[in-house]
């Protein structure tokens, strides 16, 4: 089983609409998931919901998803705001590592960050970057012939907090620009989604956005283009890629890991003492019954 959330309804729609036989599951507090299989892979299982906006509501809605189907890995798939000039619309951006921004000491002249960061497990990592070189995610969706509709993707990290930015000047800018410089996008749920990831045994987390704006006062204008639906289905065609290569790959092994941790039947251990010979001391831990035989005294204990 593999989770995939959003935080967006056009978010969600892009992942949906990839999805086949979707059905309906409800936890017993109310959040709807819809299960469904993976494009061309029968009896694959990918449950989706969307969580909202913000990393407050982002945390305990991966937790319940987590808790409910004890996911092998759970992608978070949305739009971002970028903050490279280099980006363009509609590229993707896998984070190799996510910032949780806020986190500071705020002094009388002068912040004083202390980030908090969670980094993409290497396993998720190679087989995204695999995925990226062929350009076959993308190539293989309607009307995506053509070299100049291909969105690149990049794997850099992504600064998240509760803050809509959308502009190049403001006090938030110039604190990311001088304490996260190596971040390229920023949205606002990936660090609660990642604090759940890891908090549960590690469950592996990967976050994949789209580029829907430039984060420099534009936003208004992009979002009335279009530029959400178009990043959120660069992100949820990469995502799905991912999840049908983790899916190819994880029953086998899962199968393995489970039955190397299953506990194994007693064994029955026997010493025997020949010749009326004295059984010495035994070192270690015996599991199942002990049979000490004898020889032709015919008595056994």
């Amino acid at each position: 089983m593999i989770v995939i959330l959003t935080a967006l309804e056009t978010e969600y729609a892009a992942v949906r609409v990839r999805l086949k036989g979707l059905v309906h599951h409800r936890h017993s507090a109310g959040t709807l998931f819809e299960i469904g299989e993976l494009p061309g892979r029968p009896g694959s299982k990918v449950a989706t919901a969307v969580v909202g906006m913000g990393n407050l509501s982002a945390a305990p809605l991966t937790e319940r998803a987590i808790a409910e189907f004890k996911p092998s890995t759970v992608i978070f798939s949305g739009v971002a705001g970028g903050l490279r000039d280099w980006l363009r619309l509609g590229d993707v951006v896998v984070a190799t590592k996510v910032y949780a921004y806020q986190g500071g000491r705020s002094e009388d002249a002068e912040f004083l960050a202390r980030p908090r960061a969670w980094e993409i497990p290497h396993g998720v990592d190679q087989i995204a970057r695999f995925l990226a070189r062929d350009e076959q995610w993308i190539r293989s969706e309607e009307g995506r012939g053509d070299e100049s509709s291909v969105p690149k993707v990049w794997f850099e990290p992504i600064a998240a907090g509760d803050v809509v930015l959308n502009s190049r000047t403001s006090d938030l800018a110039h604190q990311l620009r001088r304490n996260y410089n190596d971040a390229i996008a920023i949205e606002m749920e990936s660090a609660g989604f990642a604090s759940a990831g890891q908090l549960n045994e590690r469950v592996p987390t990967v976050t994949i956005r789209g580029i829907s704006d430039l984060a420099g006062g534009a936003k208004d204008r992009t979002d009335a283009e279009g530029w959400q639906d178009v990043a959120a289905a660069n992100a949820a065609a990469f995502a799905i890629a991912v999840a049908t290569e983790l899916a190819d790959g994880h029953e086998d092994g899962q199968e393995k890991r489970n039955s190397s941790m299953r506990p194994q039947a007693p064994s029955s251990h026997k010493f025997v003492a020949r010749d009326n010979a004295r059984v010495g001391q035994q070192i270690g831990t015996n599991h199942g019954d002990v049979t000490i035989d004898l020889g032709d005294s015919g008595r056994s204990r």
